[in-house]
Order: C-alpha cells, then structure tokens, then sequence
C-alpha cells in the first residue's frame, strides 16, 4: 500500500482561496497580521477538511519561537520518586500540545552556579520555563525573571524586588499545613510528629514546616525538635524517619506528612513496629497523590490540584510568550483536607453516634 502524502500549505491556500502567506499567518497565530475572521475561519476550516499538519520546522521559522517550553526541576531524584510530579507533567504536556507546544524536561543541580538559566534557554532555544520547587538558595532565577523572560512558577515566594514581575500558581502552604495539624489538634492530639519531603533548602518544605509550628503554638503546645525529622524526597526516606521517631518511648501520637509520598513510607515503618494506623498513631498526607484513598487505611491528605495547576501554568505562559500579561499575575488554587481514615476522624464520628 502506497503510504498517503503529507497535505500541504499550498493545497490549504489552493482550497481555501487565498496565499500560502495567509494561511502560514493564519495557522501559525502570526501577531499583528491583518487577516478577517471570515478569511481566518475559511483557512481553518480548509486545514481541518483536509486534515492537514503543521510542520513544526517551518512553524517555527514563521513565528520566530521554538515551539518548546521548559519544564525546570530542581533536583532529578524527585522524578524518580515523587508521586505528584506524574501529574503535572501529564498536564503540562496535554496543554502545551492543545497550544502547539512541546515540553522540554530539564533539572537544575547546580543552582548557585552563574547563568545556570541562561545557558539553558540559549543552549535548548526554549519560548518559557515553567518552574517548580524553588530552593532558598537559588540567586540565578530572579536574574531571568528582571530579564522579562517568560517564567511562571509553579509554587511561589515573594521576591519584593520582583512582585510585579512573577508570575506563579500556588496554593497557600502555609495556611494548608496548619490546618492539617489543627486537624490533628481537634482529634486530641498533643504529640504531633512531622516528617518534611525534602531538606531544609525548599521554599515549600520550610513553609510546611513553619504552619506545623505555627499549628502548634496558636493551640499552646509546645514545638519540640525531637518529633521532626527531614525526608529526602523519597518513601524510603519517610520510612527511615518514621523509624528514628520510633526509636524512643513516648511515641508521637500523630504525624503531619511533608507530602503523601514520606507519609506512605511512614506508614510502612509503623505498621513494621506493630502500631495501628490511626488507634496508636493517626497520620494525615500532603498533595492527595492518586494512590492515597487505596492505603491501608485510606490517607488523610491535603489536596493539591495538580492536573490543575499544570493546566494553567501553560495557559499563562503561553500568553505571556505572545506578549498577554495575565489578569492575576499569581493564581491561588484552593487545597482542602480530604479526610480519610488514617487520622481517625472517621472512628471518632462513629463512637460519637453510639
């Protein structure tokens, strides 16, 4: 069988009764060109008859983009390990293409190191960088953003200098967080452990951390050092904290997870000491990975949408690729607590009805 030729430009100008000029301007969203709708609407109606596809090369050429955002995470073990990242890059990538997008999959080590992001979108020809995870100790962002590069951050942290210029979609972690240990502070709790995702060098896991202190101290209770430990990204590394927090008598009676993926870990580690989930200790998650309803039992969690910030990050990148400043330079999603039985809300209402 003779395999079917590729439709071109010229076939679309021919069918549609205009130049190839106007269809490369038309289907390529050229800025500034002085076509009608009813002209714009023939030539897509025309590509679409005979099911005609851009070549992403000549696209390029005509628009003077590369068709590529970027897509930066700051450290490559959490692709190897985190549950929430699938997520995202699912809906980064089902965007971008909706948007004539492509996305690039980048990580940065070395943040401290000069133009870090500037040899990365010269030397991969990227349109816009999506960011996610800021580190505390990254100097070389702030100098893209000053440079009006598109940059939408996926999480947030003020940079004074720099509020008019960021563009982010975050959730509140820090009033999040708190919630979820006030959460376990209205179940009866006063020995609250909290195990963070990641070291200390993370905007969000400082801001996880601070709202579990914060939780604490607004209800009386004493924030002690001993009942936190740092994970490192990893169940396996939730599993060893959860571990070290067992080590010595009296137990914590509950555990703020810095992200679902250390609570599963944690989980592991206290079902191996032969302790009850959540009659000895009560456990609440962060992030609502698509795994945490099917644990044993179900994990409490804090629901982050990532399918949904993925969706708008590109959204609003892509605009400000074409020169559209967004109405809300930073995006607020809500994160509400899905309340499963790992806290043990759930036996407490049903002693409650006897």
């Amino acid at each position: 069988m003779t395999p079917k030729s590729r439709v071109t430009s010229h076939q679309v100008a021919k069918r549609a009764g205009v130049s190839r000029t106007t269809v490369s301007f038309v289907l390529n969203n050229v800025p500034g060109a002085n076509i009608s709708e009813e002209t714009r609407a023939r030539v897509l109606q025309a590509a679409a008859e005979l099911g005609y596809v851009p070549n992403a090369a000549a696209r390029s050429l005509v628009s003077g983009q590369t068709l590529t955002l970027g897509l930066v995470v700051s450290h490559a073990e959490h692709l190897k390990v985190d549950a929430y990242i699938p997520q995202l890059l699912y809906s980064l990538s089902h965007t971008s293409h909706r948007h004539g997008y492509r996305v690039l999959l980048e990580t940065v080590e070395d943040v401290s190191r000069a133009d870090v992001y500037l040899e990365l979108v010269r030397g991969q020809r990227i349109d816009g960088l999506i960011v996610l995870n800021l580190r505390s100790d990254d100097k070389q962002l702030p100098e893209l953003i000053r440079r009006n590069f598109p940059v939408v951050l996926i999480g947030f942290r003020r940079w004074a200098e720099l509020e008019e210029k960021v563009y982010a979609v975050e959730t509140d972690d820090l009033e999040a967080s708190s919630r979820a240990t006030q959460h376990l502070i209205g179940l009866g709790h006063t020995r609250i452990a909290h195990i963070t995702f990641s070291p200390d060098n993370y905007f969000a896991t400082q801001t996880r951390h601070q709202g579990y202190r914060l939780a604490l101290e607004a209800a009386g209770l004493e924030y002690n050092p001993k009942l936190v430990r740092f994970g490192n990204y990893s169940a396996a590394s939730g599993y060893e904290a959860m571990q070290k927090l067992l080590q010595r008598k009296p137990y914590p009676t509950a555990l703020f997870a810095g992200n679902d993926t250390i609570a599963l870990g944690a989980m592991a580690a206290i079902h191996e000491k032969g302790l009850r989930i959540p009659q000895d200790i009560a456990v609440v998650g962060y992030d609502d990975i698509p795994t945490a309803p099917y644990l044993i039992p179900p994990l409490t969690t804090i629901q982050i949408p990532a399918v949904e910030q993925g969706r708008l990050a590109v959204e609003m990148l892509s605009g400000l690729i074409r020169g559209v400043v967004p109405e809300r330079p930073q995006i607020r999603l809500p994160a509400p607590l899905i309340v499963r039985a790992s806290c043990g809300a759930k036996q407490k209402a049903k002693a409650y009805q006897r």
